[in-house]
């Protein structure tokens, strides 16, 4: 699904600003990172998007609570996101802010678009309207007594004169958009949501509010406010025309953008907005993956529920690939999974620094001793490179999976190979093989397949983990960053022993 000829454009949702990030924010964005680093050690040409998305009911109710405009408001949270950004080690290329007047510009000259093509109208709308997810709920999306079922608050029964979007005519266009492209939304259970909302039976969406104050005027009607995702929605084509100053990079990455987002918003990217762009006469984009809940307890983190985990305060303590670790390792990405601060610490612990900072640590340790630091020359170990978790072709299992947007599975098979190095250790025993001179060419091969082992596993775990990828890479004398093949460096590089690369908890806590 990933694989691109012209070029890889990654997205994250745009966050609203209505309050600060939590952990479900930085878990996109840093599956988002992951395949941007991931493809671009592939040589892709990678740009890399996220943002905040500042108009609309949410952001505005949420000003009128603090007593400030909204503008105040979005100007002190997105900075936040933007940090969040940074400190969880993603490489966006841009981070768009819809308040920005060159996205605004670009939106009304679509949507002027879309409208002049005959695709929206005048209508009055009646119905259940949740203001948290600013998102009017068909019949078949309410919860219990008509409620929402993501904040399971009682909605509103609204009746607004509005302008509409003729969704309901691009119900074939749809349809033919699925039937061709099967790996349109990933995972298929997601795709399958989607095209089962399609052939329900689709209706016409208000484009407009009438009641809102805080959002884009319709450049037909001044009167109308934008609904806000429409406005939101755009900004994925809208930020390559002025990302890059002096440069429109439109034609180089669209329509070759791929979705990250959860599943709440799963509707709103998987059949509003391949519509809306046929609307306005832009290709779709190339695909999206729809990730699941992180679940606090029975529920999903939620701003409004209360329940969320602040990746700073963990990134504080552990380091930000600890926790791009953990959210790419506990729950297979796709699917809705429970975290915890107890899970947190386990796979820490048992995962990160024992499997792996253990297996650095004597590799590093074993090559200053018995080689003064330097990777003999050796084959590789058929024992090492075949076999159901041989290393022998993990950069093309690892690429193959996250071209079909499982970065769990990828993570996961990496990981195999880090335990089966582990045995090798246990299996070979280097340290009993230096106390033979007679052994001294198998305690060689020994040491060079541990040392080519480690490099190529952590290759592979640089999207994952990049920080303690880059001060491994280094001490293992790699000066490269693109995915190799097992047995691709013969030895004689130079290696230096290093810190621990993830401590144990007591002194990560000190």
């Amino acid at each position: 699904m990933l694989r691109r000829r012209v070029g890889f454009y990654v997205t994250t949702p745009i966050f609203y600003v209505n309050a600060e990030p939590h952990l479900g924010h930085a878990y996109s964005t840093i599956a988002a990172d992951v395949f941007a680093r991931h493809m671009r050690q592939r040589g892709e040409d990678v740009f890399f998007l996220t943002g905040t998305d500042e108009h609309g009911e949410p952001v505005e109710l949420a000003a009128e609570r603090e007593g400030i405009t909204p503008q105040e408001l979005a100007d002190r949270n997105a900075p936040r996101f933007q940090e969040m950004a940074r400190a969880v080690g993603a490489t966006n290329d841009f981070f768009i802010r819809t308040s920005d007047p060159r996205h605004t510009e670009r939106v009304a000259e679509i949507m002027q678009r879309v409208y002049d093509n005959g695709h929206v109208y005048r209508g009055m709308y009646e119905g259940w309207y949740c203001p948290r997810c600013a998102d009017f709920k068909t019949e078949r999306e309410l919860g219990p007594g008509n409620t929402c079922p993501i904040h399971e608050i009682p909605l509103e029964r609204e009746q607004e004169e509005n302008w509409f979007f003729r969704l309901s005519a691009f119900e074939d266009y749809l349809k033919r958009l699925y039937a061709e492209r099967p790996d349109f939304v990933v995972p298929e259970f997601r795709r399958n949501e989607a095209v089962s909302f399609i052939e329900g039976g689709l209706q016409d969406v208000s484009l407009s509010r009438a009641k809102l104050k805080w959002g884009m005027p319709l450049p037909w009607d001044s009167s109308q406010r934008m609904y806000v995702w429409f406005d939101a929605l755009l900004n994925y084509v809208t930020a390559l025309s002025f990302a890059r100053e002096g440069e429109d990079l439109t034609e180089r990455y669209w329509p070759y953008a791929f979705h990250v987002l959860a599943k709440d918003i799963l509707k709103f990217h998987a059949v509003i907005w391949p519509a809306l762009c046929h609307a306005a006469g832009l290709e779709p984009p190339r695909g999206m993956v729809i990730h699941g809940y992180l679940l606090m307890g029975e529920k999903k983190m939620s701003k409004s529920l209360g329940n969320v985990l602040d990746p700073f305060e963990v990134i504080e303590r552990f380091g930000s690939d600890a926790l791009r670790f953990y959210c790419m390792r506990e729950v297979s990405f796709g699917q809705d999974g429970s975290v915890s601060a107890a899970g947190f610490e386990a796979r820490y612990e048992t995962e990160l620094a024992n499997d792996f900072g253990n297996l650095a640590s004597r590799t590093l340790a074993m090559l200053a001793r018995y080689r003064d630091g330097v990777v003999p020359d050796a084959d590789p170990d058929p024992q090492l490179a075949e076999g159901e978790d041989g290393l022998r072709g993990l950069a093309a299992e690892v690429s193959e999976l996250i071209d079909r947007a499982e970065p769990s599975q990828a993570l996961g098979a990496a990981w195999d190979r880090v335990r089966r190095l582990n045995r090798y250790v246990e299996e070979r025993r280097p340290w009993d093989l230096a106390k033979d001179e007679g052994k001294a060419a198998e305690l060689d091969s020994v040491l060079y397949n541990l040392a080519e082992g480690l490099r190529v596993v952590t290759l592979a775990l640089y999207p994952y983990i990049p920080n303690a990828a880059d001060k491994l890479l280094d001490a293992l004398g790699e000066p490269g960053r693109a995915l190799a093949e097992f047995g691709s460096r013969g030895g004689g590089a130079r290696t230096e022993r290093t810190e621990a690369l993830f401590p144990k908890l007591e002194t990560a806590a000190s």
